[in-house]
């Protein structure tokens, strides 16, 4: 069943809710993808509510990827944030225009967005910050580099998340495969990195130690530690599923349904392949007039990335599900 996703009419179109916890092989009854239309290729997403009205969409791609909508559910390519180039990334992505994963808010008037470059299986990555009053292509001003990793650091600067505390701490949440996942404390004023310190936050030991695209979502006194396990990237083999945990504090310790750390290799699995769906992953959550918005991309049978766009319930016991 493919349900429609416009903001204000989900209520009348939502599935039943199951629940899964950690380790779960029943992913049947995940629910499919929201009906999306228009321009809807995307790898690694992210979406951004516009104070203006419709939502800004950016993408991994040449120059970052950007698209619009006015309704969460019909989608126009707007081109590229870097028409340009990045010259300033070359070093990291081998000369490519590909930009990685990039996290786009809005925040004191103006669009930020984290993105980073790299290039396939390698450590050598760098996230950087650009910032736009428009979003629009072609408008977005290089901050500069937050942070970088070598192939010697035994972690990975990619999948930035940005999340602001309700105290107006601002955090950069990054990283996979290798130790994990990573966060930074960020200065507020700049969206530069504040001090020296890395904090590990989520780890695996399984599967190639596959867990990456971090993404934190506050609620209601939770910090949500959404994230990918295993494998993204292979077309329709892809094995990505999208996983949980939650903390009472903005740096962990995070902990699973199960109660197992996130240091220690746990997450509660919300969305996996189902039916024709391959390798769902790579989430993005925000708050939108209706619901909470689960954004992510997903794989056809025939290899092809696409949008995938669901809602967020939220069970008695605090910890969210996919409708």
């Amino acid at each position: 069943m493919r349900r429609l996703l416009v903001a204000g009419v989900t209520g009348m179109l939502a599935l039943t809710a199951v629940v899964y916890g950690a380790g779960s092989a029943n992913a049947a009854a995940y629910p499919n993808p929201g009906v999306v239309t228009g321009s809807t290729g995307a790898h690694d997403p992210t979406m951004v509510k516009r104070p203006t009205g419709g939502y800004l969409l950016a993408t991994t791609g040449d120059g970052i990827t950007l698209k619009t909508s006015p309704n969460r559910t019909a989608f126009t390519d707007a081109g590229k944030a870097f028409p340009n180039g990045t010259p300033w990334a070359s070093s990291y992505t081998g000369g490519s225009a590909h930009l990685w994963a990039p996290d786009v808010s809005y925040r004191n008037g103006k669009y930020w967005m984290y993105y980073s470059a790299s290039t396939f299986e390698s450590s050598k990555s760098a996230i950087f910050l650009a910032t736009s009053t428009t979003g629009t292509s072609g408008s977005w001003t290089h901050v500069g580099k937050v942070i970088e990793s070598t192939t010697t650091s035994g972690w990975n600067a990619i999948d930035p998340n940005l999340t602001v505390t309700p105290s107006g701490e601002w955090w950069l949440t990054f990283g996979s495969f290798w130790t994990g996942i990573k966060m930074v404390k960020l200065n507020a004023s700049t969206g530069l990195r504040a001090d020296s310190t890395l904090r590990a936050i989520a780890e695996r030991f399984t599967n190639s130690k596959s867990v990456e695209a971090p993404f934190i979502h506050y609620r209601n006194g939770y910090y949500y530690l959404f994230m990918s396990f295993d494998f993204c990237c292979r077309g329709a083999s892809s094995t990505y599923r999208t996983m949980v945990a939650r903390s009472t504090s903005i740096t962990g310790p995070y902990r699973d349904r199960a109660g197992t750390l996130a240091t220690a290799g746990g997450g509660t699995e919300i969305l996996a392949a189902h039916d024709g769906i391959r390798g769902p992953g790579h989430p993005a959550v925000f708050t939108d007039s209706d619901a909470d918005v689960l954004v992510y991309h997903y794989y056809t049978s025939s290899g092809a990335a696409r949008l995938g766009i669901n809602l967020l319930g939220w069970d008695s016991s605090a910890w969210p599900y996919v409708y």
